[in-house]
């Protein structure tokens, strides 16, 4: 129940790093002190329309500073996103977290590890490819040339770019990029849309390799209670005696042969 407190905290700093793309530090010692990469938290608007908050992923997390920091993309007007990339540094804001389970890093000791981002599913990698010992394999992709957190990326690994348009790196996905590069790995870690995390897996079984996904999903309260976020699992829930599992709960990292994606 500890982890499940809502919290106003400060706003350090806030910048656009790519098209519609914000970067936010915020304060929490909370957070800071018990958050592991792949973990997420909630985060409120101001607005008393918009009751839900929105689930954003921990990008880095800075336990000297006591600081998140969460790297968002703005999904339209009046959304809550965009209400978002108008706080500025100074202010508050609300959040609970941290929600969800993390990447069980444990699992890359002593292994060749490939962590594999696409769109908004970039910036979790970051806090993880900076916690992993030994030497990463990095494949993002993006749309276009319009990148972020690269440069950071490039200092914790030997990173493989895929764009949608071919302006940067591999023309394609991330498994374009995967076998133009003849990458290979003994424990794979993802996060991005469901067609990407889908192929991963497909990817990965084939192989034999080791892998754990971290899904996207809309959620709701983002705490396991409304099951507004199932995903359907190959084995049942010895609870509920179905086959689901929920992500904000459950999730949102789960093994690979775990969920059906």
């Amino acid at each position: 129940m500890a982890q499940r407190q809502k919290e106003t905290a400060r706003v350090l700093s806030q910048e656009c790093i790519a098209e519609n793309i914000y970067s936010m530090w915020i304060t929490s010692e909370r957070v800071a002190n018990m958050a592991v990469p792949g973990q997420f938290i909630s985060v409120y608007t101001k607005d008393g329309s918009k009751l839900l908050p929105r689930p954003i992923s921990l990008c880095e997390i800075d336990k000297d500073k006591q600081a998140v920091r969460i790297v968002y993309r703005v999904t339209g007007e009046k959304t809550g996103t965009e209400q978002f990339s108008r706080v500025t540094a100074g202010e508050e804001i609300d959040i609970l977290g941290p929600l969800g389970n993390g990447f069980p890093m444990e699992c890359a000791k002593g292994k060749k590890a490939m962590l594999i981002g696409g769109g908004i599913g970039v910036p979790p990698m970051l806090e993880l490819a900076k916690q992993l010992d030994g030497e990463n394999l990095l494949v993002m992709g993006y749309r276009n040339s319009d990148l972020f957190l690269t440069e950071q990326f490039e200092t914790e690994g030997d990173l493989h770019i895929a764009t949608e348009d071919g302006s940067v790196g591999t023309k394609g996905n991330v498994m374009d990029a995967i076998r133009e590069k003849h990458l290979d790995a003994e424990i794979i870690y993802a996060c991005g849309p469901t067609p990407m995390l889908r192929a991963i897996a497909n990817y990965a079984e084939e192989k034999g390799i080791v892998c754990y996904v971290s899904l996207e999903e809309r959620m709701a309260c983002a705490v396991g209670a409304c099951l507004g976020c199932v995903v359907k699992s190959r084995q049942m829930d010895e609870h509920s005696h179905v086959h689901n599992k929920r992500v904000c709960k459950d999730g949102p990292v789960f093994l690979s042969t775990e969920v059906e994606i």
